[in-house]
């Protein structure tokens, strides 16, 4: 976990794939903890330390997590999350260069839960939710691509399965497509970028996450730098 931006209201980390953001199942300590760990000790902070979860990444995923640390602050990003004036933008690599170097994707996403995964549908059907992305090609190396990758909706799984559906599976993606996993469990999606407006100061945040080093990242570091 790195720090990338805090003050009295908002905390902003980045999240190394295989973290969890809240507890589940496993038992595993959360990043949600230990964020409220760091704030503890860096403000000597007694009692309870409030923490909120306003979205959440993929066990597999890096990149971006934004945290409340007041009720108001909280209830005004749920808000903001909830009507898309938050602006995300992740990095994908993918073994399959897609057709076209750029265009937005549309489809009809429906959410088995047993499964936990999610299927892409061209028209609409019973249960499922309209996912609308662009991307972007930014870069090649010897052997991926990478895309940059804008959304305009909030589904389960969205650039995963949107990605897959178009033949352009994310390394290391066993569930969506990819032929083989990558050594760390961790997927080549990235959270790259998170733009608003703070909900308490008005002002700009703008908000940037490294990417990983490791794995099919290595090959993208010179175009990165």
């Amino acid at each position: 976990m790195t720090v990338l931006y805090e003050d009295n209201h908002i905390i902003i980390v980045s999240k190394a794939a295989g973290e969890i953001v809240q507890g589940d199942k496993t038992g595993d300590t959360p990043l949600s903890d230990m964020v409220k760990a760091y704030i503890k000790e860096r403000y000597a902070k007694p009692g309870e330390v409030f923490l909120g979860v306003v979205h959440r990444l993929d066990r597999p995923v890096s990149g971006v997590v934004v945290f409340a640390r007041t009720s108001k602050a909280l209830s005004r990003l749920n808000k903001m999350f909830r009507t898309g004036a938050v602006q995300k933008t992740y990095w994908a690599v993918v073994q399959n260069e897609p057709m076209l170097p750029a265009a937005t994707l549309t489809h009809y996403l429906l959410r088995r839960e047993q499964q936990n995964k999610s299927y892409a549908y061209n028209v609409e059907r019973p249960g499922t939710k309209r996912a609308v992305l662009n991307y972007q090609v930014i870069a090649h190396s010897d052997r991926y691509h990478l895309l940059e990758v804008h959304l305009h909706t909030g589904r389960h799984h969205q650039i995963r399965c949107q990605l897959a559906t178009i033949g352009c599976s994310i390394r290391g993606d066993l569930k969506y497509g990819s032929p083989r996993s990558n050594p760390d469990g961790s997927i080549c999606l990235h959270a790259r970028s998170i733009s608003f407006e703070h909900p308490v100061s008005h002002l700009s945040i703008h908000v940037e996450a490294p990417p990983p080093t490791a794995g099919a990242w290595q090959g993208f570091q010179p175009q990165l730098l």
